[in-house]
């Protein structure tokens, strides 16, 4: 129909089209199916940054102890060796505050000194820390073996020469957000190191 030169169209309807087309309300049922996938994201990279955050304070804490391990390697014996542990036990947990990292520090498989939450416990026999090793495996499970003669080629599975060792291992409980995701095995974070000091 024509009015005035004019088209009419009935309100509401699109121009050759023959149904309503309303838009109102589409971005929001959008949100609502992608809000909920992008939540879980955020809080899975914040679980994540959260426990890097606390391994690389764990390695700063074990690299610290293990340069005082190199700087005191004269101390790496039976009458200076549990004096040694105590000392680098207490670098590691204090590093980053009081009590704030378990840890367990070997002096070439003889004087050990353990903290847990804070509270220093000592252990171990005094007179290993004057023999030498070839120890093998990783520094959280060492296997020590038997005393060598120091310097003495090692053989087997293990390389190097045979030394006096010191063995730092740190523990931090973090727990995530979400512990569903098996993030962290058993909620604790470590970080080891081994320091042939001699």
């Amino acid at each position: 129909m024509m009015l005035g030169g004019r088209h009419s169209r009935r309100p509401g309807f699109a121009r050759g089209a023959g149904f309503a087309r309303d838009d109102r309300g589409v971005a929001a049922v959008e949100f609502a199916f992608v809000a909920p996938v992008f939540c879980l994201l955020l809080v899975g990279a914040i679980d994540l940054g959260g426990a890097l955050f606390v391994k690389f304070k764990l390695d700063a804490a074990v690299t610290a102890g293990a340069n005082f391990a190199q700087v005191n390697a004269g101390n790496v014996s039976s009458t200076s060796g549990q004096s040694l542990a105590n000392n680098i036990a207490t670098i590691v947990e204090t590093s980053q505050g009081s009590g704030w990292a378990d840890n367990v520090i070997t002096v070439n498989d003889g004087p050990t000194t353990t903290t847990t939450s804070g509270s220093q416990t000592t252990s171990g026999t005094a007179a290993n820390a004057d023999s030498c090793y070839c120890p093998s495996g990783t520094p959280s499970a060492f296997v020590w073996g038997s005393a060598v003669t120091c310097g003495n080629a090692c053989t087997g599975s293990n390389t190097g020469y045979a030394g006096k060792f010191v063995v730092i291992t740190a523990s931090k409980t973090y727990t995530p957000i979400f512990s569903n995701y098996n993030l962290i095995n058993g909620n604790t974070i470590t970080a080891s190191a081994a320091v042939q000091v001699q």
